[in-house]
């Protein structure tokens, strides 16, 4: 009776454990089943890789600089009498700005006059009378060195009179005044900046390595943050004869025209020097390009082969696209667009958005939709 009761007991738990192995078999081969079940294609968009005219440029950044530019100061001390100018005043080359209290060098002017014309009628009288020999050699000799040095005298006075009236020194714009009347100025004060805004400078450095490809006269592409989208053509005006030891860089300024006004000196400039040589490149937008430390990479679509090497079709006969990933070598980046020397052909298509679902080989769908791009696309590189 025992025994039976065991071998019972013992059936159903050898039951129990083959329905537990067979459920947890059950759930294992629908896993495989899931798992092994083909994966819906990613939907990204392409572009496709064309080979254009492309010009070679060398990229960099400047500062702009007036053609002809100054702090406008004061040479002597003195108290402001007049200011002859309004703050961004257009001025001409001689006209008057600043005058300076000036009525004792004026007295002291008109003291010197005096002795200089009493020193030339006594000259003359000297001169006539050393002739017949009533003065001696050594007065005549006397009278002359008093007449000298009463005309340095005056040249003296005139030249420290001249320099209580500052010109300008050049036709420009001046900037805000820095002075009032009645102020007592020091010399070397600053009275307000002049700056000549026909024409501007634009100084910028390039490597060692691009001097061969540099020339007065080479025409250069010039950009500021101030006016966005728009182009200010200029040229290469002259190259620094030596190279930064520090840097080794060569210091290169272009003059860049400037007829309306609307560039300013010191205004930061991104900037292409325009290289003679120009031919055809393969290029495709920058958003295809993933960049990295170990090298750059874009997905292109291919199409998906058997082992035999045929084509493998879908079930409504049409190719299967997968994106096959490439290491590319990339040069020149410029309006969106990225010049790549090596890794793709032209006419293949690179897929430019949905890169971050990607691996090498996934099954992917061309996708038409324009926010794809806004949503799917790797941010871009600095």
């Amino acid at each position: 009776m025992l025994r039976r009761r065991m071998l019972i007991m013992l059936g159903v738990v050898l039951l129990v454990v083959l329905l537990l192995a067979g459920y947890k078999g059950f759930s294992v081969y629908q896993q495989i089943q899931m798992f092994s079940a083909p994966k819906p294609p990613v939907s990204v968009a392409v572009a496709t890789a064309v080979e254009q005219p492309w010009q070679t440029r060398l990229p960099t950044v400047g500062s702009l600089t007036a053609l002809q530019g100054v702090d406008l100061s004061l040479e002597i001390a003195g108290t402001v009498q007049k200011v002859q100018f309004q703050s961004g005043q257009k001025v001409k080359a001689g006209q008057p700005l600043v005058q300076l209290d000036s009525d004792v060098e004026s007295a002291l002017l008109e003291t010197a006059v005096a002795d200089l014309g009493l020193s030339q009628l006594d000259f003359g009288r000297g001169r006539q009378l050393v002739g017949s020999q009533a003065i001696s050699k050594g007065e005549f000799d006397r009278l002359a060195a008093q007449l000298k040095k009463n005309q340095a005298t005056v040249n003296q006075l005139k030249a420290s009179l001249a320099k209580k009236h500052i010109l300008a020194p050049f036709s420009g714009t001046i900037g805000i005044r820095q002075v009032d009347v009645g102020d007592y100025l020091a010399s070397g004060t600053v009275i307000a900046t002049l700056q000549d805004l026909s024409s501007l400078y634009v100084d910028f450095y390039l490597p060692e390595q691009a001097v061969p490809k540099l020339a007065v006269g080479q025409a250069i592409n010039v950009s500021v943050s101030a006016y966005p989208g728009q182009t200010f053509v200029g040229a290469i005006s002259a190259i620094n004869p030596k190279i930064e030891d520090s840097t080794r860089n060569v210091l290169v300024r272009a003059t860049l025209g400037n007829p309306d006004g609307r560039l300013l000196p010191g205004m930061f400039a991104s900037l292409q020097v325009i290289l003679p040589d120009r031919a055809n490149a393969i290029v495709v937008p920058e958003s295809a390009v993933t960049y990295t430390l170990y090298g750059n990479s874009m997905y292109v679509v291919t199409q998906k082969k058997t082992d035999d090497g045929n084509v493998e079709k879908d079930d409504k006969g049409q190719p299967i696209l997968i994106a096959e990933r490439r290491f590319v070598e990339t040069g020149e980046r410029r309006d969106g667009q990225v010049l790549v020397s090596k890794g793709v052909q032209s006419g293949e298509q690179v897929v430019i958005a949905g890169q971050i679902k990607l691996d090498n080989g996934t099954p992917i769908a061309i996708s038409d939709d324009k926010t794809l791009t806004e949503q799917n696309s790797p941010p871009p590189a600095d």
